[in-house]
């Protein structure tokens, strides 16, 4: 997935192309660290659309982690039920679980090196 590798691209975009000499814009929705993040991996390898559509998951996995911890340094990691017992704030699930989402689809963008011996170029 290095720079050197020729993109294939498809007619159906999953973001906007600003234009074919150009990076592709990240989805408004990210926060500016996700975009950030969105353009150094665009800036470093040619994806083609399906790996787009992993990175666009990606980032908000991230943005989805951030936005959890923000809640649990707001609320703390436990709050008491309605009869005085401990539970487990349910933003550490999201966390947990957006925190997974974001390292499984790393592996699979496969961003690390040379790719995968089953990739079909």
């Amino acid at each position: 997935m290095k720079r050197d590798r020729p993109a294939v691209r498809s007619a159906q975009r999953a973001v906007q192309l600003v234009d074919r000499e150009r990076a592709v814009r990240p989805p408004a929705h990210l926060s500016p660290e996700a975009k950030r993040w969105w353009r150094l991996v665009l800036e470093r390898y040619e994806l083609q659309d399906q790996h787009l559509r992993l990175l666009q998951l990606a980032a908000e996995a991230w943005d989805r982690a951030a936005q959890a911890r923000r809640i649990l340094k707001r609320d703390g990691l436990v709050y008491r039920d309605d009869h005085g017992h401990p539970r487990k704030h349910p933003a550490v699930s999201i966390e947990e679980q957006a925190r997974l989402a974001f390292a499984r689809l790393l592996r699979e963008l496969d961003l690390e090196g040379e790719p995968h011996p089953g990739y079909r170029r």
